[in-house]
């Protein structure tokens, strides 16, 4: 009987050793995509700078502010992208990305202007009928690929978060050991940064749609819903139980950050308002509690209290998960405006300057000139008197003749220091 004879290799070390070529052909394999998709992006994005940018520009089609408008930072994107597929196409992922990281402002500014670019391209394909014809002869070129210039204007923003999955997956794939580890993982966190910004950006806008929606439905003008820092939550049929024990009427109810608007359907008959809502009553959520009078167990529908500082609301639902879901957007509305009330609060006491705290609040310049005037005044009067021989005393002393200038002082010639404090201080009261 005879045996092979065969490498010895611990276990331990096999083990590792194929981790590592593991985390070596993933990280191959996502380097190459990268490498892919870098390109086909800054031949997309050539094509917006050659035959729109440049082309526009040279024909003067557009005004230089509305091109702006449109196109914003795109060729300056186009430049650090093509530097950046350099150092990727030599494998200097690292270097590349480091040095990319610090032009990120250029694609802040594209974000922050991608809605402005929207609508001032819909707006001139809309009005414009040279601009119009220039953008569809453009777009027919077979290097299209009957792509719309619609859709590459938002290419920026598409590229970044691909950008943050691409370098996770790198870094997940790159012994710490690797010079370019560190390099890599600052890139992941700033470009994330600018991942968040574009979803930021996006949520806000839908919800500014939201809002403008909402404020179409409504009669008249009298309610304004379109405020800063508002937002949309959720909408919906619920019935309100009167407090006679009349029957329950259906009412439409609108939540948002901060209130709970609810209104009743205008007339069907109603030349111009049939479609919209009249708004009733507007409940703040900044004093309200909520509480689930019914709805805990499986039984059908369910009703919630909502407890006003001036006024109680009893909601009803036959649907429970409609119900429910209702009194879970309500609790965490109200909780969440309880806790940025209590933060903005902290912040204020800190900035809250004392009264007093600056002594030369009680002496600006007009209060000198004042003080002056009425001291010179009073060391004339005090002279003439001396010279005639009405009294016998010596002129008084600088700091006696402010003293009593000051004491002289009347009423309505006292500064305005102390009752802008006053008045200032009643304003700081939350």
């Amino acid at each position: 009987m005879s045996f092979a004879p065969s490498p010895f290799t611990p276990m331990g070390i096999r083990s590792i050793q194929e981790q590592r070529d593991c985390w070596e052909r993933k990280r191959s394999c996502t380097a190459r995509e990268l490498v892919q998709s870098e390109q086909r992006y800054c031949e997309q994005l050539d094509l917006v700078v050659t035959y729109f940018v440049e082309i526009l520009k040279a024909k003067g089609t557009l005004r230089q502010d509305i091109r702006e408008s449109i196109f914003s930072s795109i060729k300056s994107i186009h430049l650090i992208n093509q530097t950046l597929l350099t150092h990727l196409e030599l494998g200097r992922f690292g270097i590349g990305f480091e040095e990319f990281c610090t032009h990120l402002q250029l694609y802040n500014t594209y974000v922050d202007n991608i809605q402005t670019a929207k609508k001032a391209l819909m707006v001139q394909v809309k009005k414009s009928k040279a601009f119009r014809r220039f953008k569809k002869l453009q777009e027919s070129r077979p290097e299209f690929n009957q792509q719309k210039l619609e859709d590459l204007l938002t290419l920026p923003l598409q590229r970044i978060q691909q950008y943050k999955h691409f370098l996770r997956d790198l870094t997940e794939n790159t012994s710490p050991d690797n010079p370019e580890f560190q390099q890599l993982s600052k890139a992941v966190k700033t470009i994330s940064e600018v991942a968040q910004r574009i979803q930021d950006n996006a949520r806000s806008h839908e919800n500014h749609l939201q809002l403008r929606r909402v404020q179409k439905q409504l009669k008249g003008r009298k309610t304004r819903i379109l405020t800063p820092g508002r937002w949309y939550i959720r909408e919906g049929w619920l019935k309100t139980v009167p407090p006679k024990g009349m029957e329950a009427k259906p009412k439409m109810f609108y939540l948002f950050s901060d209130i709970l608007l609810q209104a009743k359907p205008c007339s069907p008959i109603h030349p111009t308002n049939r479609d919209k809502f009249a708004c009733q009553r507007i409940y703040p959520l900044k004093e309200c509690t909520v509480d689930k009078v019914f709805g805990h167990t499986k039984s059908q529908g369910g009703l919630i209290s909502l407890t006003f500082a001036r006024a109680k609301l009893l909601l009803m639902s036959d649907d429970q998960g409609d119900i429910n879901d209702w009194y879970r957007s309500l609790c965490l509305a109200i909780g969440q405006l309880k806790s940025k009330n209590t933060v903005v609060h902290r912040r204020d006491e800190l900035r809250r300057k004392p009264i007093r705290s600056d002594p030369d609040s009680q002496n600006t310049p007009e209060l000198q000139q004042t003080r002056g005037i009425k001291r010179t005044m009073m060391l004339d009067e005090e002279v003439r008197e001396h010279k005639e021989g009405h009294s016998s005393s010596s002129i008084p002393s600088t700091g006696e003749s402010g003293y009593s200038a000051t004491k002289r002082l009347k009423p309505s010639e006292a500064p305005a220091a102390r009752p802008q404090e006053s008045s200032g201080s009643s304003c700081v009261i939350l």
